[in-house]
């Protein structure tokens, strides 16, 4: 039962923080990317943590932090031909996410070990 609660006060505190990344952080696609690589950093440093941990901060907390759908949504609308050939931005998107993201993720488990 304190699990479950710790997941939810950790969600709503990942989600308020998400809140004021956006506003801090510049909108569109580089402020989802910025998100989505602080929370892998983060999930990195959690690697070496209890399963309670990672439940209730890397599921809770950053699963509510980062964000899969804004990436998608952002990634397709980057591809959108009717706004110009731009299906190189969207590629560049995807790829940049997911080598900085593992990059992060890396730096924190070696970071925490």
């Amino acid at each position: 039962m304190l699990t479950c609660l710790g997941f939810l006060v950790a969600a709503g505190l990942g989600a308020a923080l998400r809140l004021v990344a956006t506003e801090w952080w510049p909108k569109g696609h580089i402020g989802t990317l910025m998100v989505n690589v602080v929370g892998s950093f983060a999930l990195g440093l959690l690697a070496g943590t209890g399963t309670t941990t990672l439940t209730v901060i890397g599921t809770g907390g950053l699963g509510a932090f980062t964000t899969l759908s804004t990436f998608v949504s952002e990634t397709v609308q980057l591809s959108d031909t009717r706004l110009g050939s731009r299906r190189g931005h969207s590629v560049g998107h995807v790829v940049n996410t997911l080598v900085l993201g593992i990059g992060a993720a890396a730096l924190g488990l070696t970071i925490s070990l």
